[in-house]
């Protein structure tokens, strides 16, 4: 299942080329208290879900893909962790280019990174630069959502406690701040175009994936290349912090990150995931 938030805010799941208007299906979810969990109750409660969706298919308002604004597919993580480092030909263009900040080590020496949850939009937010004159750049990513609470996970069951995938951007300004500072800017963190839940993927750890700016191709490779894979990711982010429903994994970037400007156009593409078109702006 393919599930979206779009246009104002209403809940979709995609089909072909429509999205399905399964807003309703959100009565499945348990009744607001406080103090509310941490994470995300749809994402938490995804199978409950999933089953009012089935329900409504056949009544429910449709819409073309086309024409849809999509927001990011997971509205409340608790936090979005970012892994440096983890493509050996990123590894080798960084060391090759002052532009990038410096961190000793590999992704083992260097540790995961956090982004702030206030920087997540979908794809048809775009992304604005709020320091025009400094550089900004793009990083394509495979985005992994957390389905359910996991905490000291064994590598070998760490991929049942995901949920789905979508596509991610990690954005990130140039500089000698912290990492987790430049990366947490307001609309830095892309995510979309929907949740592609775990069922659609049969193995996540080969998938391709490419990014081009403004027609011409910057990035492409496969998540096979990835140097420490998704589920060794999740089992020792889960060692050090819980990790709850619609946590975001931002599993690394591969060769051919570049600075992007005012005016120019991302398209970025994953295998079984779909493909995102976002726009860059001044703030």
């Amino acid at each position: 299942m393919k599930l979206c938030w779009f246009n104002n805010n209403r809940l979709g799941v995609v089909v072909g080329d429509e999205v399905l208007d399964v807003t309703e299906a959100l009565l499945a979810l348990p009744k607001p208290h406080y103090p509310e969990n941490y994470g995300d109750p749809l994402i938490a409660h995804l199978g409950e879900v999933k089953s009012a969706i089935e329900d409504l298919h056949e009544q429910v308002p449709r819409y073309p893909v086309s024409g849809s604004m999509f927001l990011s597919p997971v509205a409340c993580p608790s936090k979005i962790i970012g892994v440096p480092v983890n493509y050996s030909d990123h590894v080798r263009e960084a060391k090759d280019n002052p532009v990038f900040k410096q961190y000793e080590g590999g992704v083992e020496e260097q540790g995961l990174f956090l982004k702030a949850s206030s920087s997540l939009v979908g794809c048809s937010h775009g992304v604005q630069l709020r320091f025009p004159e400094r550089e900004t750049h793009h990083e394509i990513e495979l985005g992994v959502v957390i389905g359910m609470r996991a905490s000291h996970v064994s590598e070998k069951d760490a991929l049942s406690y995901v949920a789905g995938y979508a596509i991610a951007l990690d954005m990130t300004i140039r500089g000698n701040e912290d990492r987790s500072f430049r990366k947490s800017v307001d609309s830095y963190s892309v995510l979309g175009p929907w949740l592609t839940t775990v069922d659609e993927i049969a193995d996540p750890q080969a998938l391709a994936l490419s990014l081009s700016v403004n027609g011409s191709v910057r990035q492409q490779s496969n998540t096979s290349n990835m140097i420490m894979g998704i589920a060794r990711q999740i089992s020792w982010a889960s060692s050090y912090y819980t990790l709850l429903p619609g946590d975001i994994i931002m599993t690394g970037t591969c060769e051919g990150v570049g600075r992007v400007v005012a005016g120019d156009v991302m398209q970025a593409t994953i295998e079984g995931l779909g493909s995102i078109t976002v726009e860059v702006t001044d703030f």
